[in-house]
C-alpha cells in the first residue's frame, strides 16, 4: 500500500523551466507564451507544455485563469516560499531533525551563516518585544 505524501516534491527539471518562466514574468501567462519563451532553448512539444502547467496547478503551484478559451497561469507563491516549504517538509521527513540541521548548517558558505544568524537574532529581537 502507498503512503500518501505530504508537503511539496522538488520540481522536476521541466517544472523548473516553467517556473522559472511565471517568476520572471510580471504577467499571467498563458501555455503558448510559456512555450514560446521555452521554444528558445530546448525543443518541447506545446501539449508537453499544456500537461506541465497542469499538473502545476494541480499541485497548488500555479494559479490559473480564464482567458477566452486559454488559461492563463502565474506563480502561487515566490519562489523562496517554495524553497522555504521545501525545505521544512525535508526536516520533516528527515526524522533526526538536529542531525538534519547541523549537516545542512554545515555545509553552508560563511555568507548564507551570516544570513541565518542575522535571521535568528531578528526572531529573538521579535519574541523578546512581542
Amino acid at each position: 500500500m502507498a503512503s500518501e505524501e505530504k508537503g511539496p516534491r522538488p520540481l522536476g527539471d521541466l517544472e523548473r523551466l516553467v517556473m522559472e518562466q511565471l517568476w520572471a514574468s510580471p504577467a499571467a501567462l498563458t501555455v503558448r507564451e510559456v512555450h514560446e519563451q521555452l521554444a528558445g532553448t530546448r525543443e518541447l512539444a506545446y501539449t508537453t507544455v499544456m500537461t506541465v502547467l497542469d499538473r502545476l496547478a494541480k499541485k497548488k503551484l500555479t494559479e490559473r485563469e480564464r482567458d477566452g478559451k486559454a488559461w492563463r497561469y502565474r506563480a502561487a507563491a515566490p519562489r523562496e516560499e517554495l524553497a522555504a516549504d521545501l525545505m521544512r517538509d525535508a526536516l520533516d521527513r528527515a526524522g533526526d531533525r538536529r542531525e538534519a540541521l547541523v549537516r545542512f548548517v554545515g555545509q553552508v558558505s560563511d555568507e548564507e551563516a551570516a544570513l541565518l544568524r542575522e535571521a535568528l537574532s531578528k526572531l529573538d529581537d521579535q519574541e523578546q518585544t512581542g
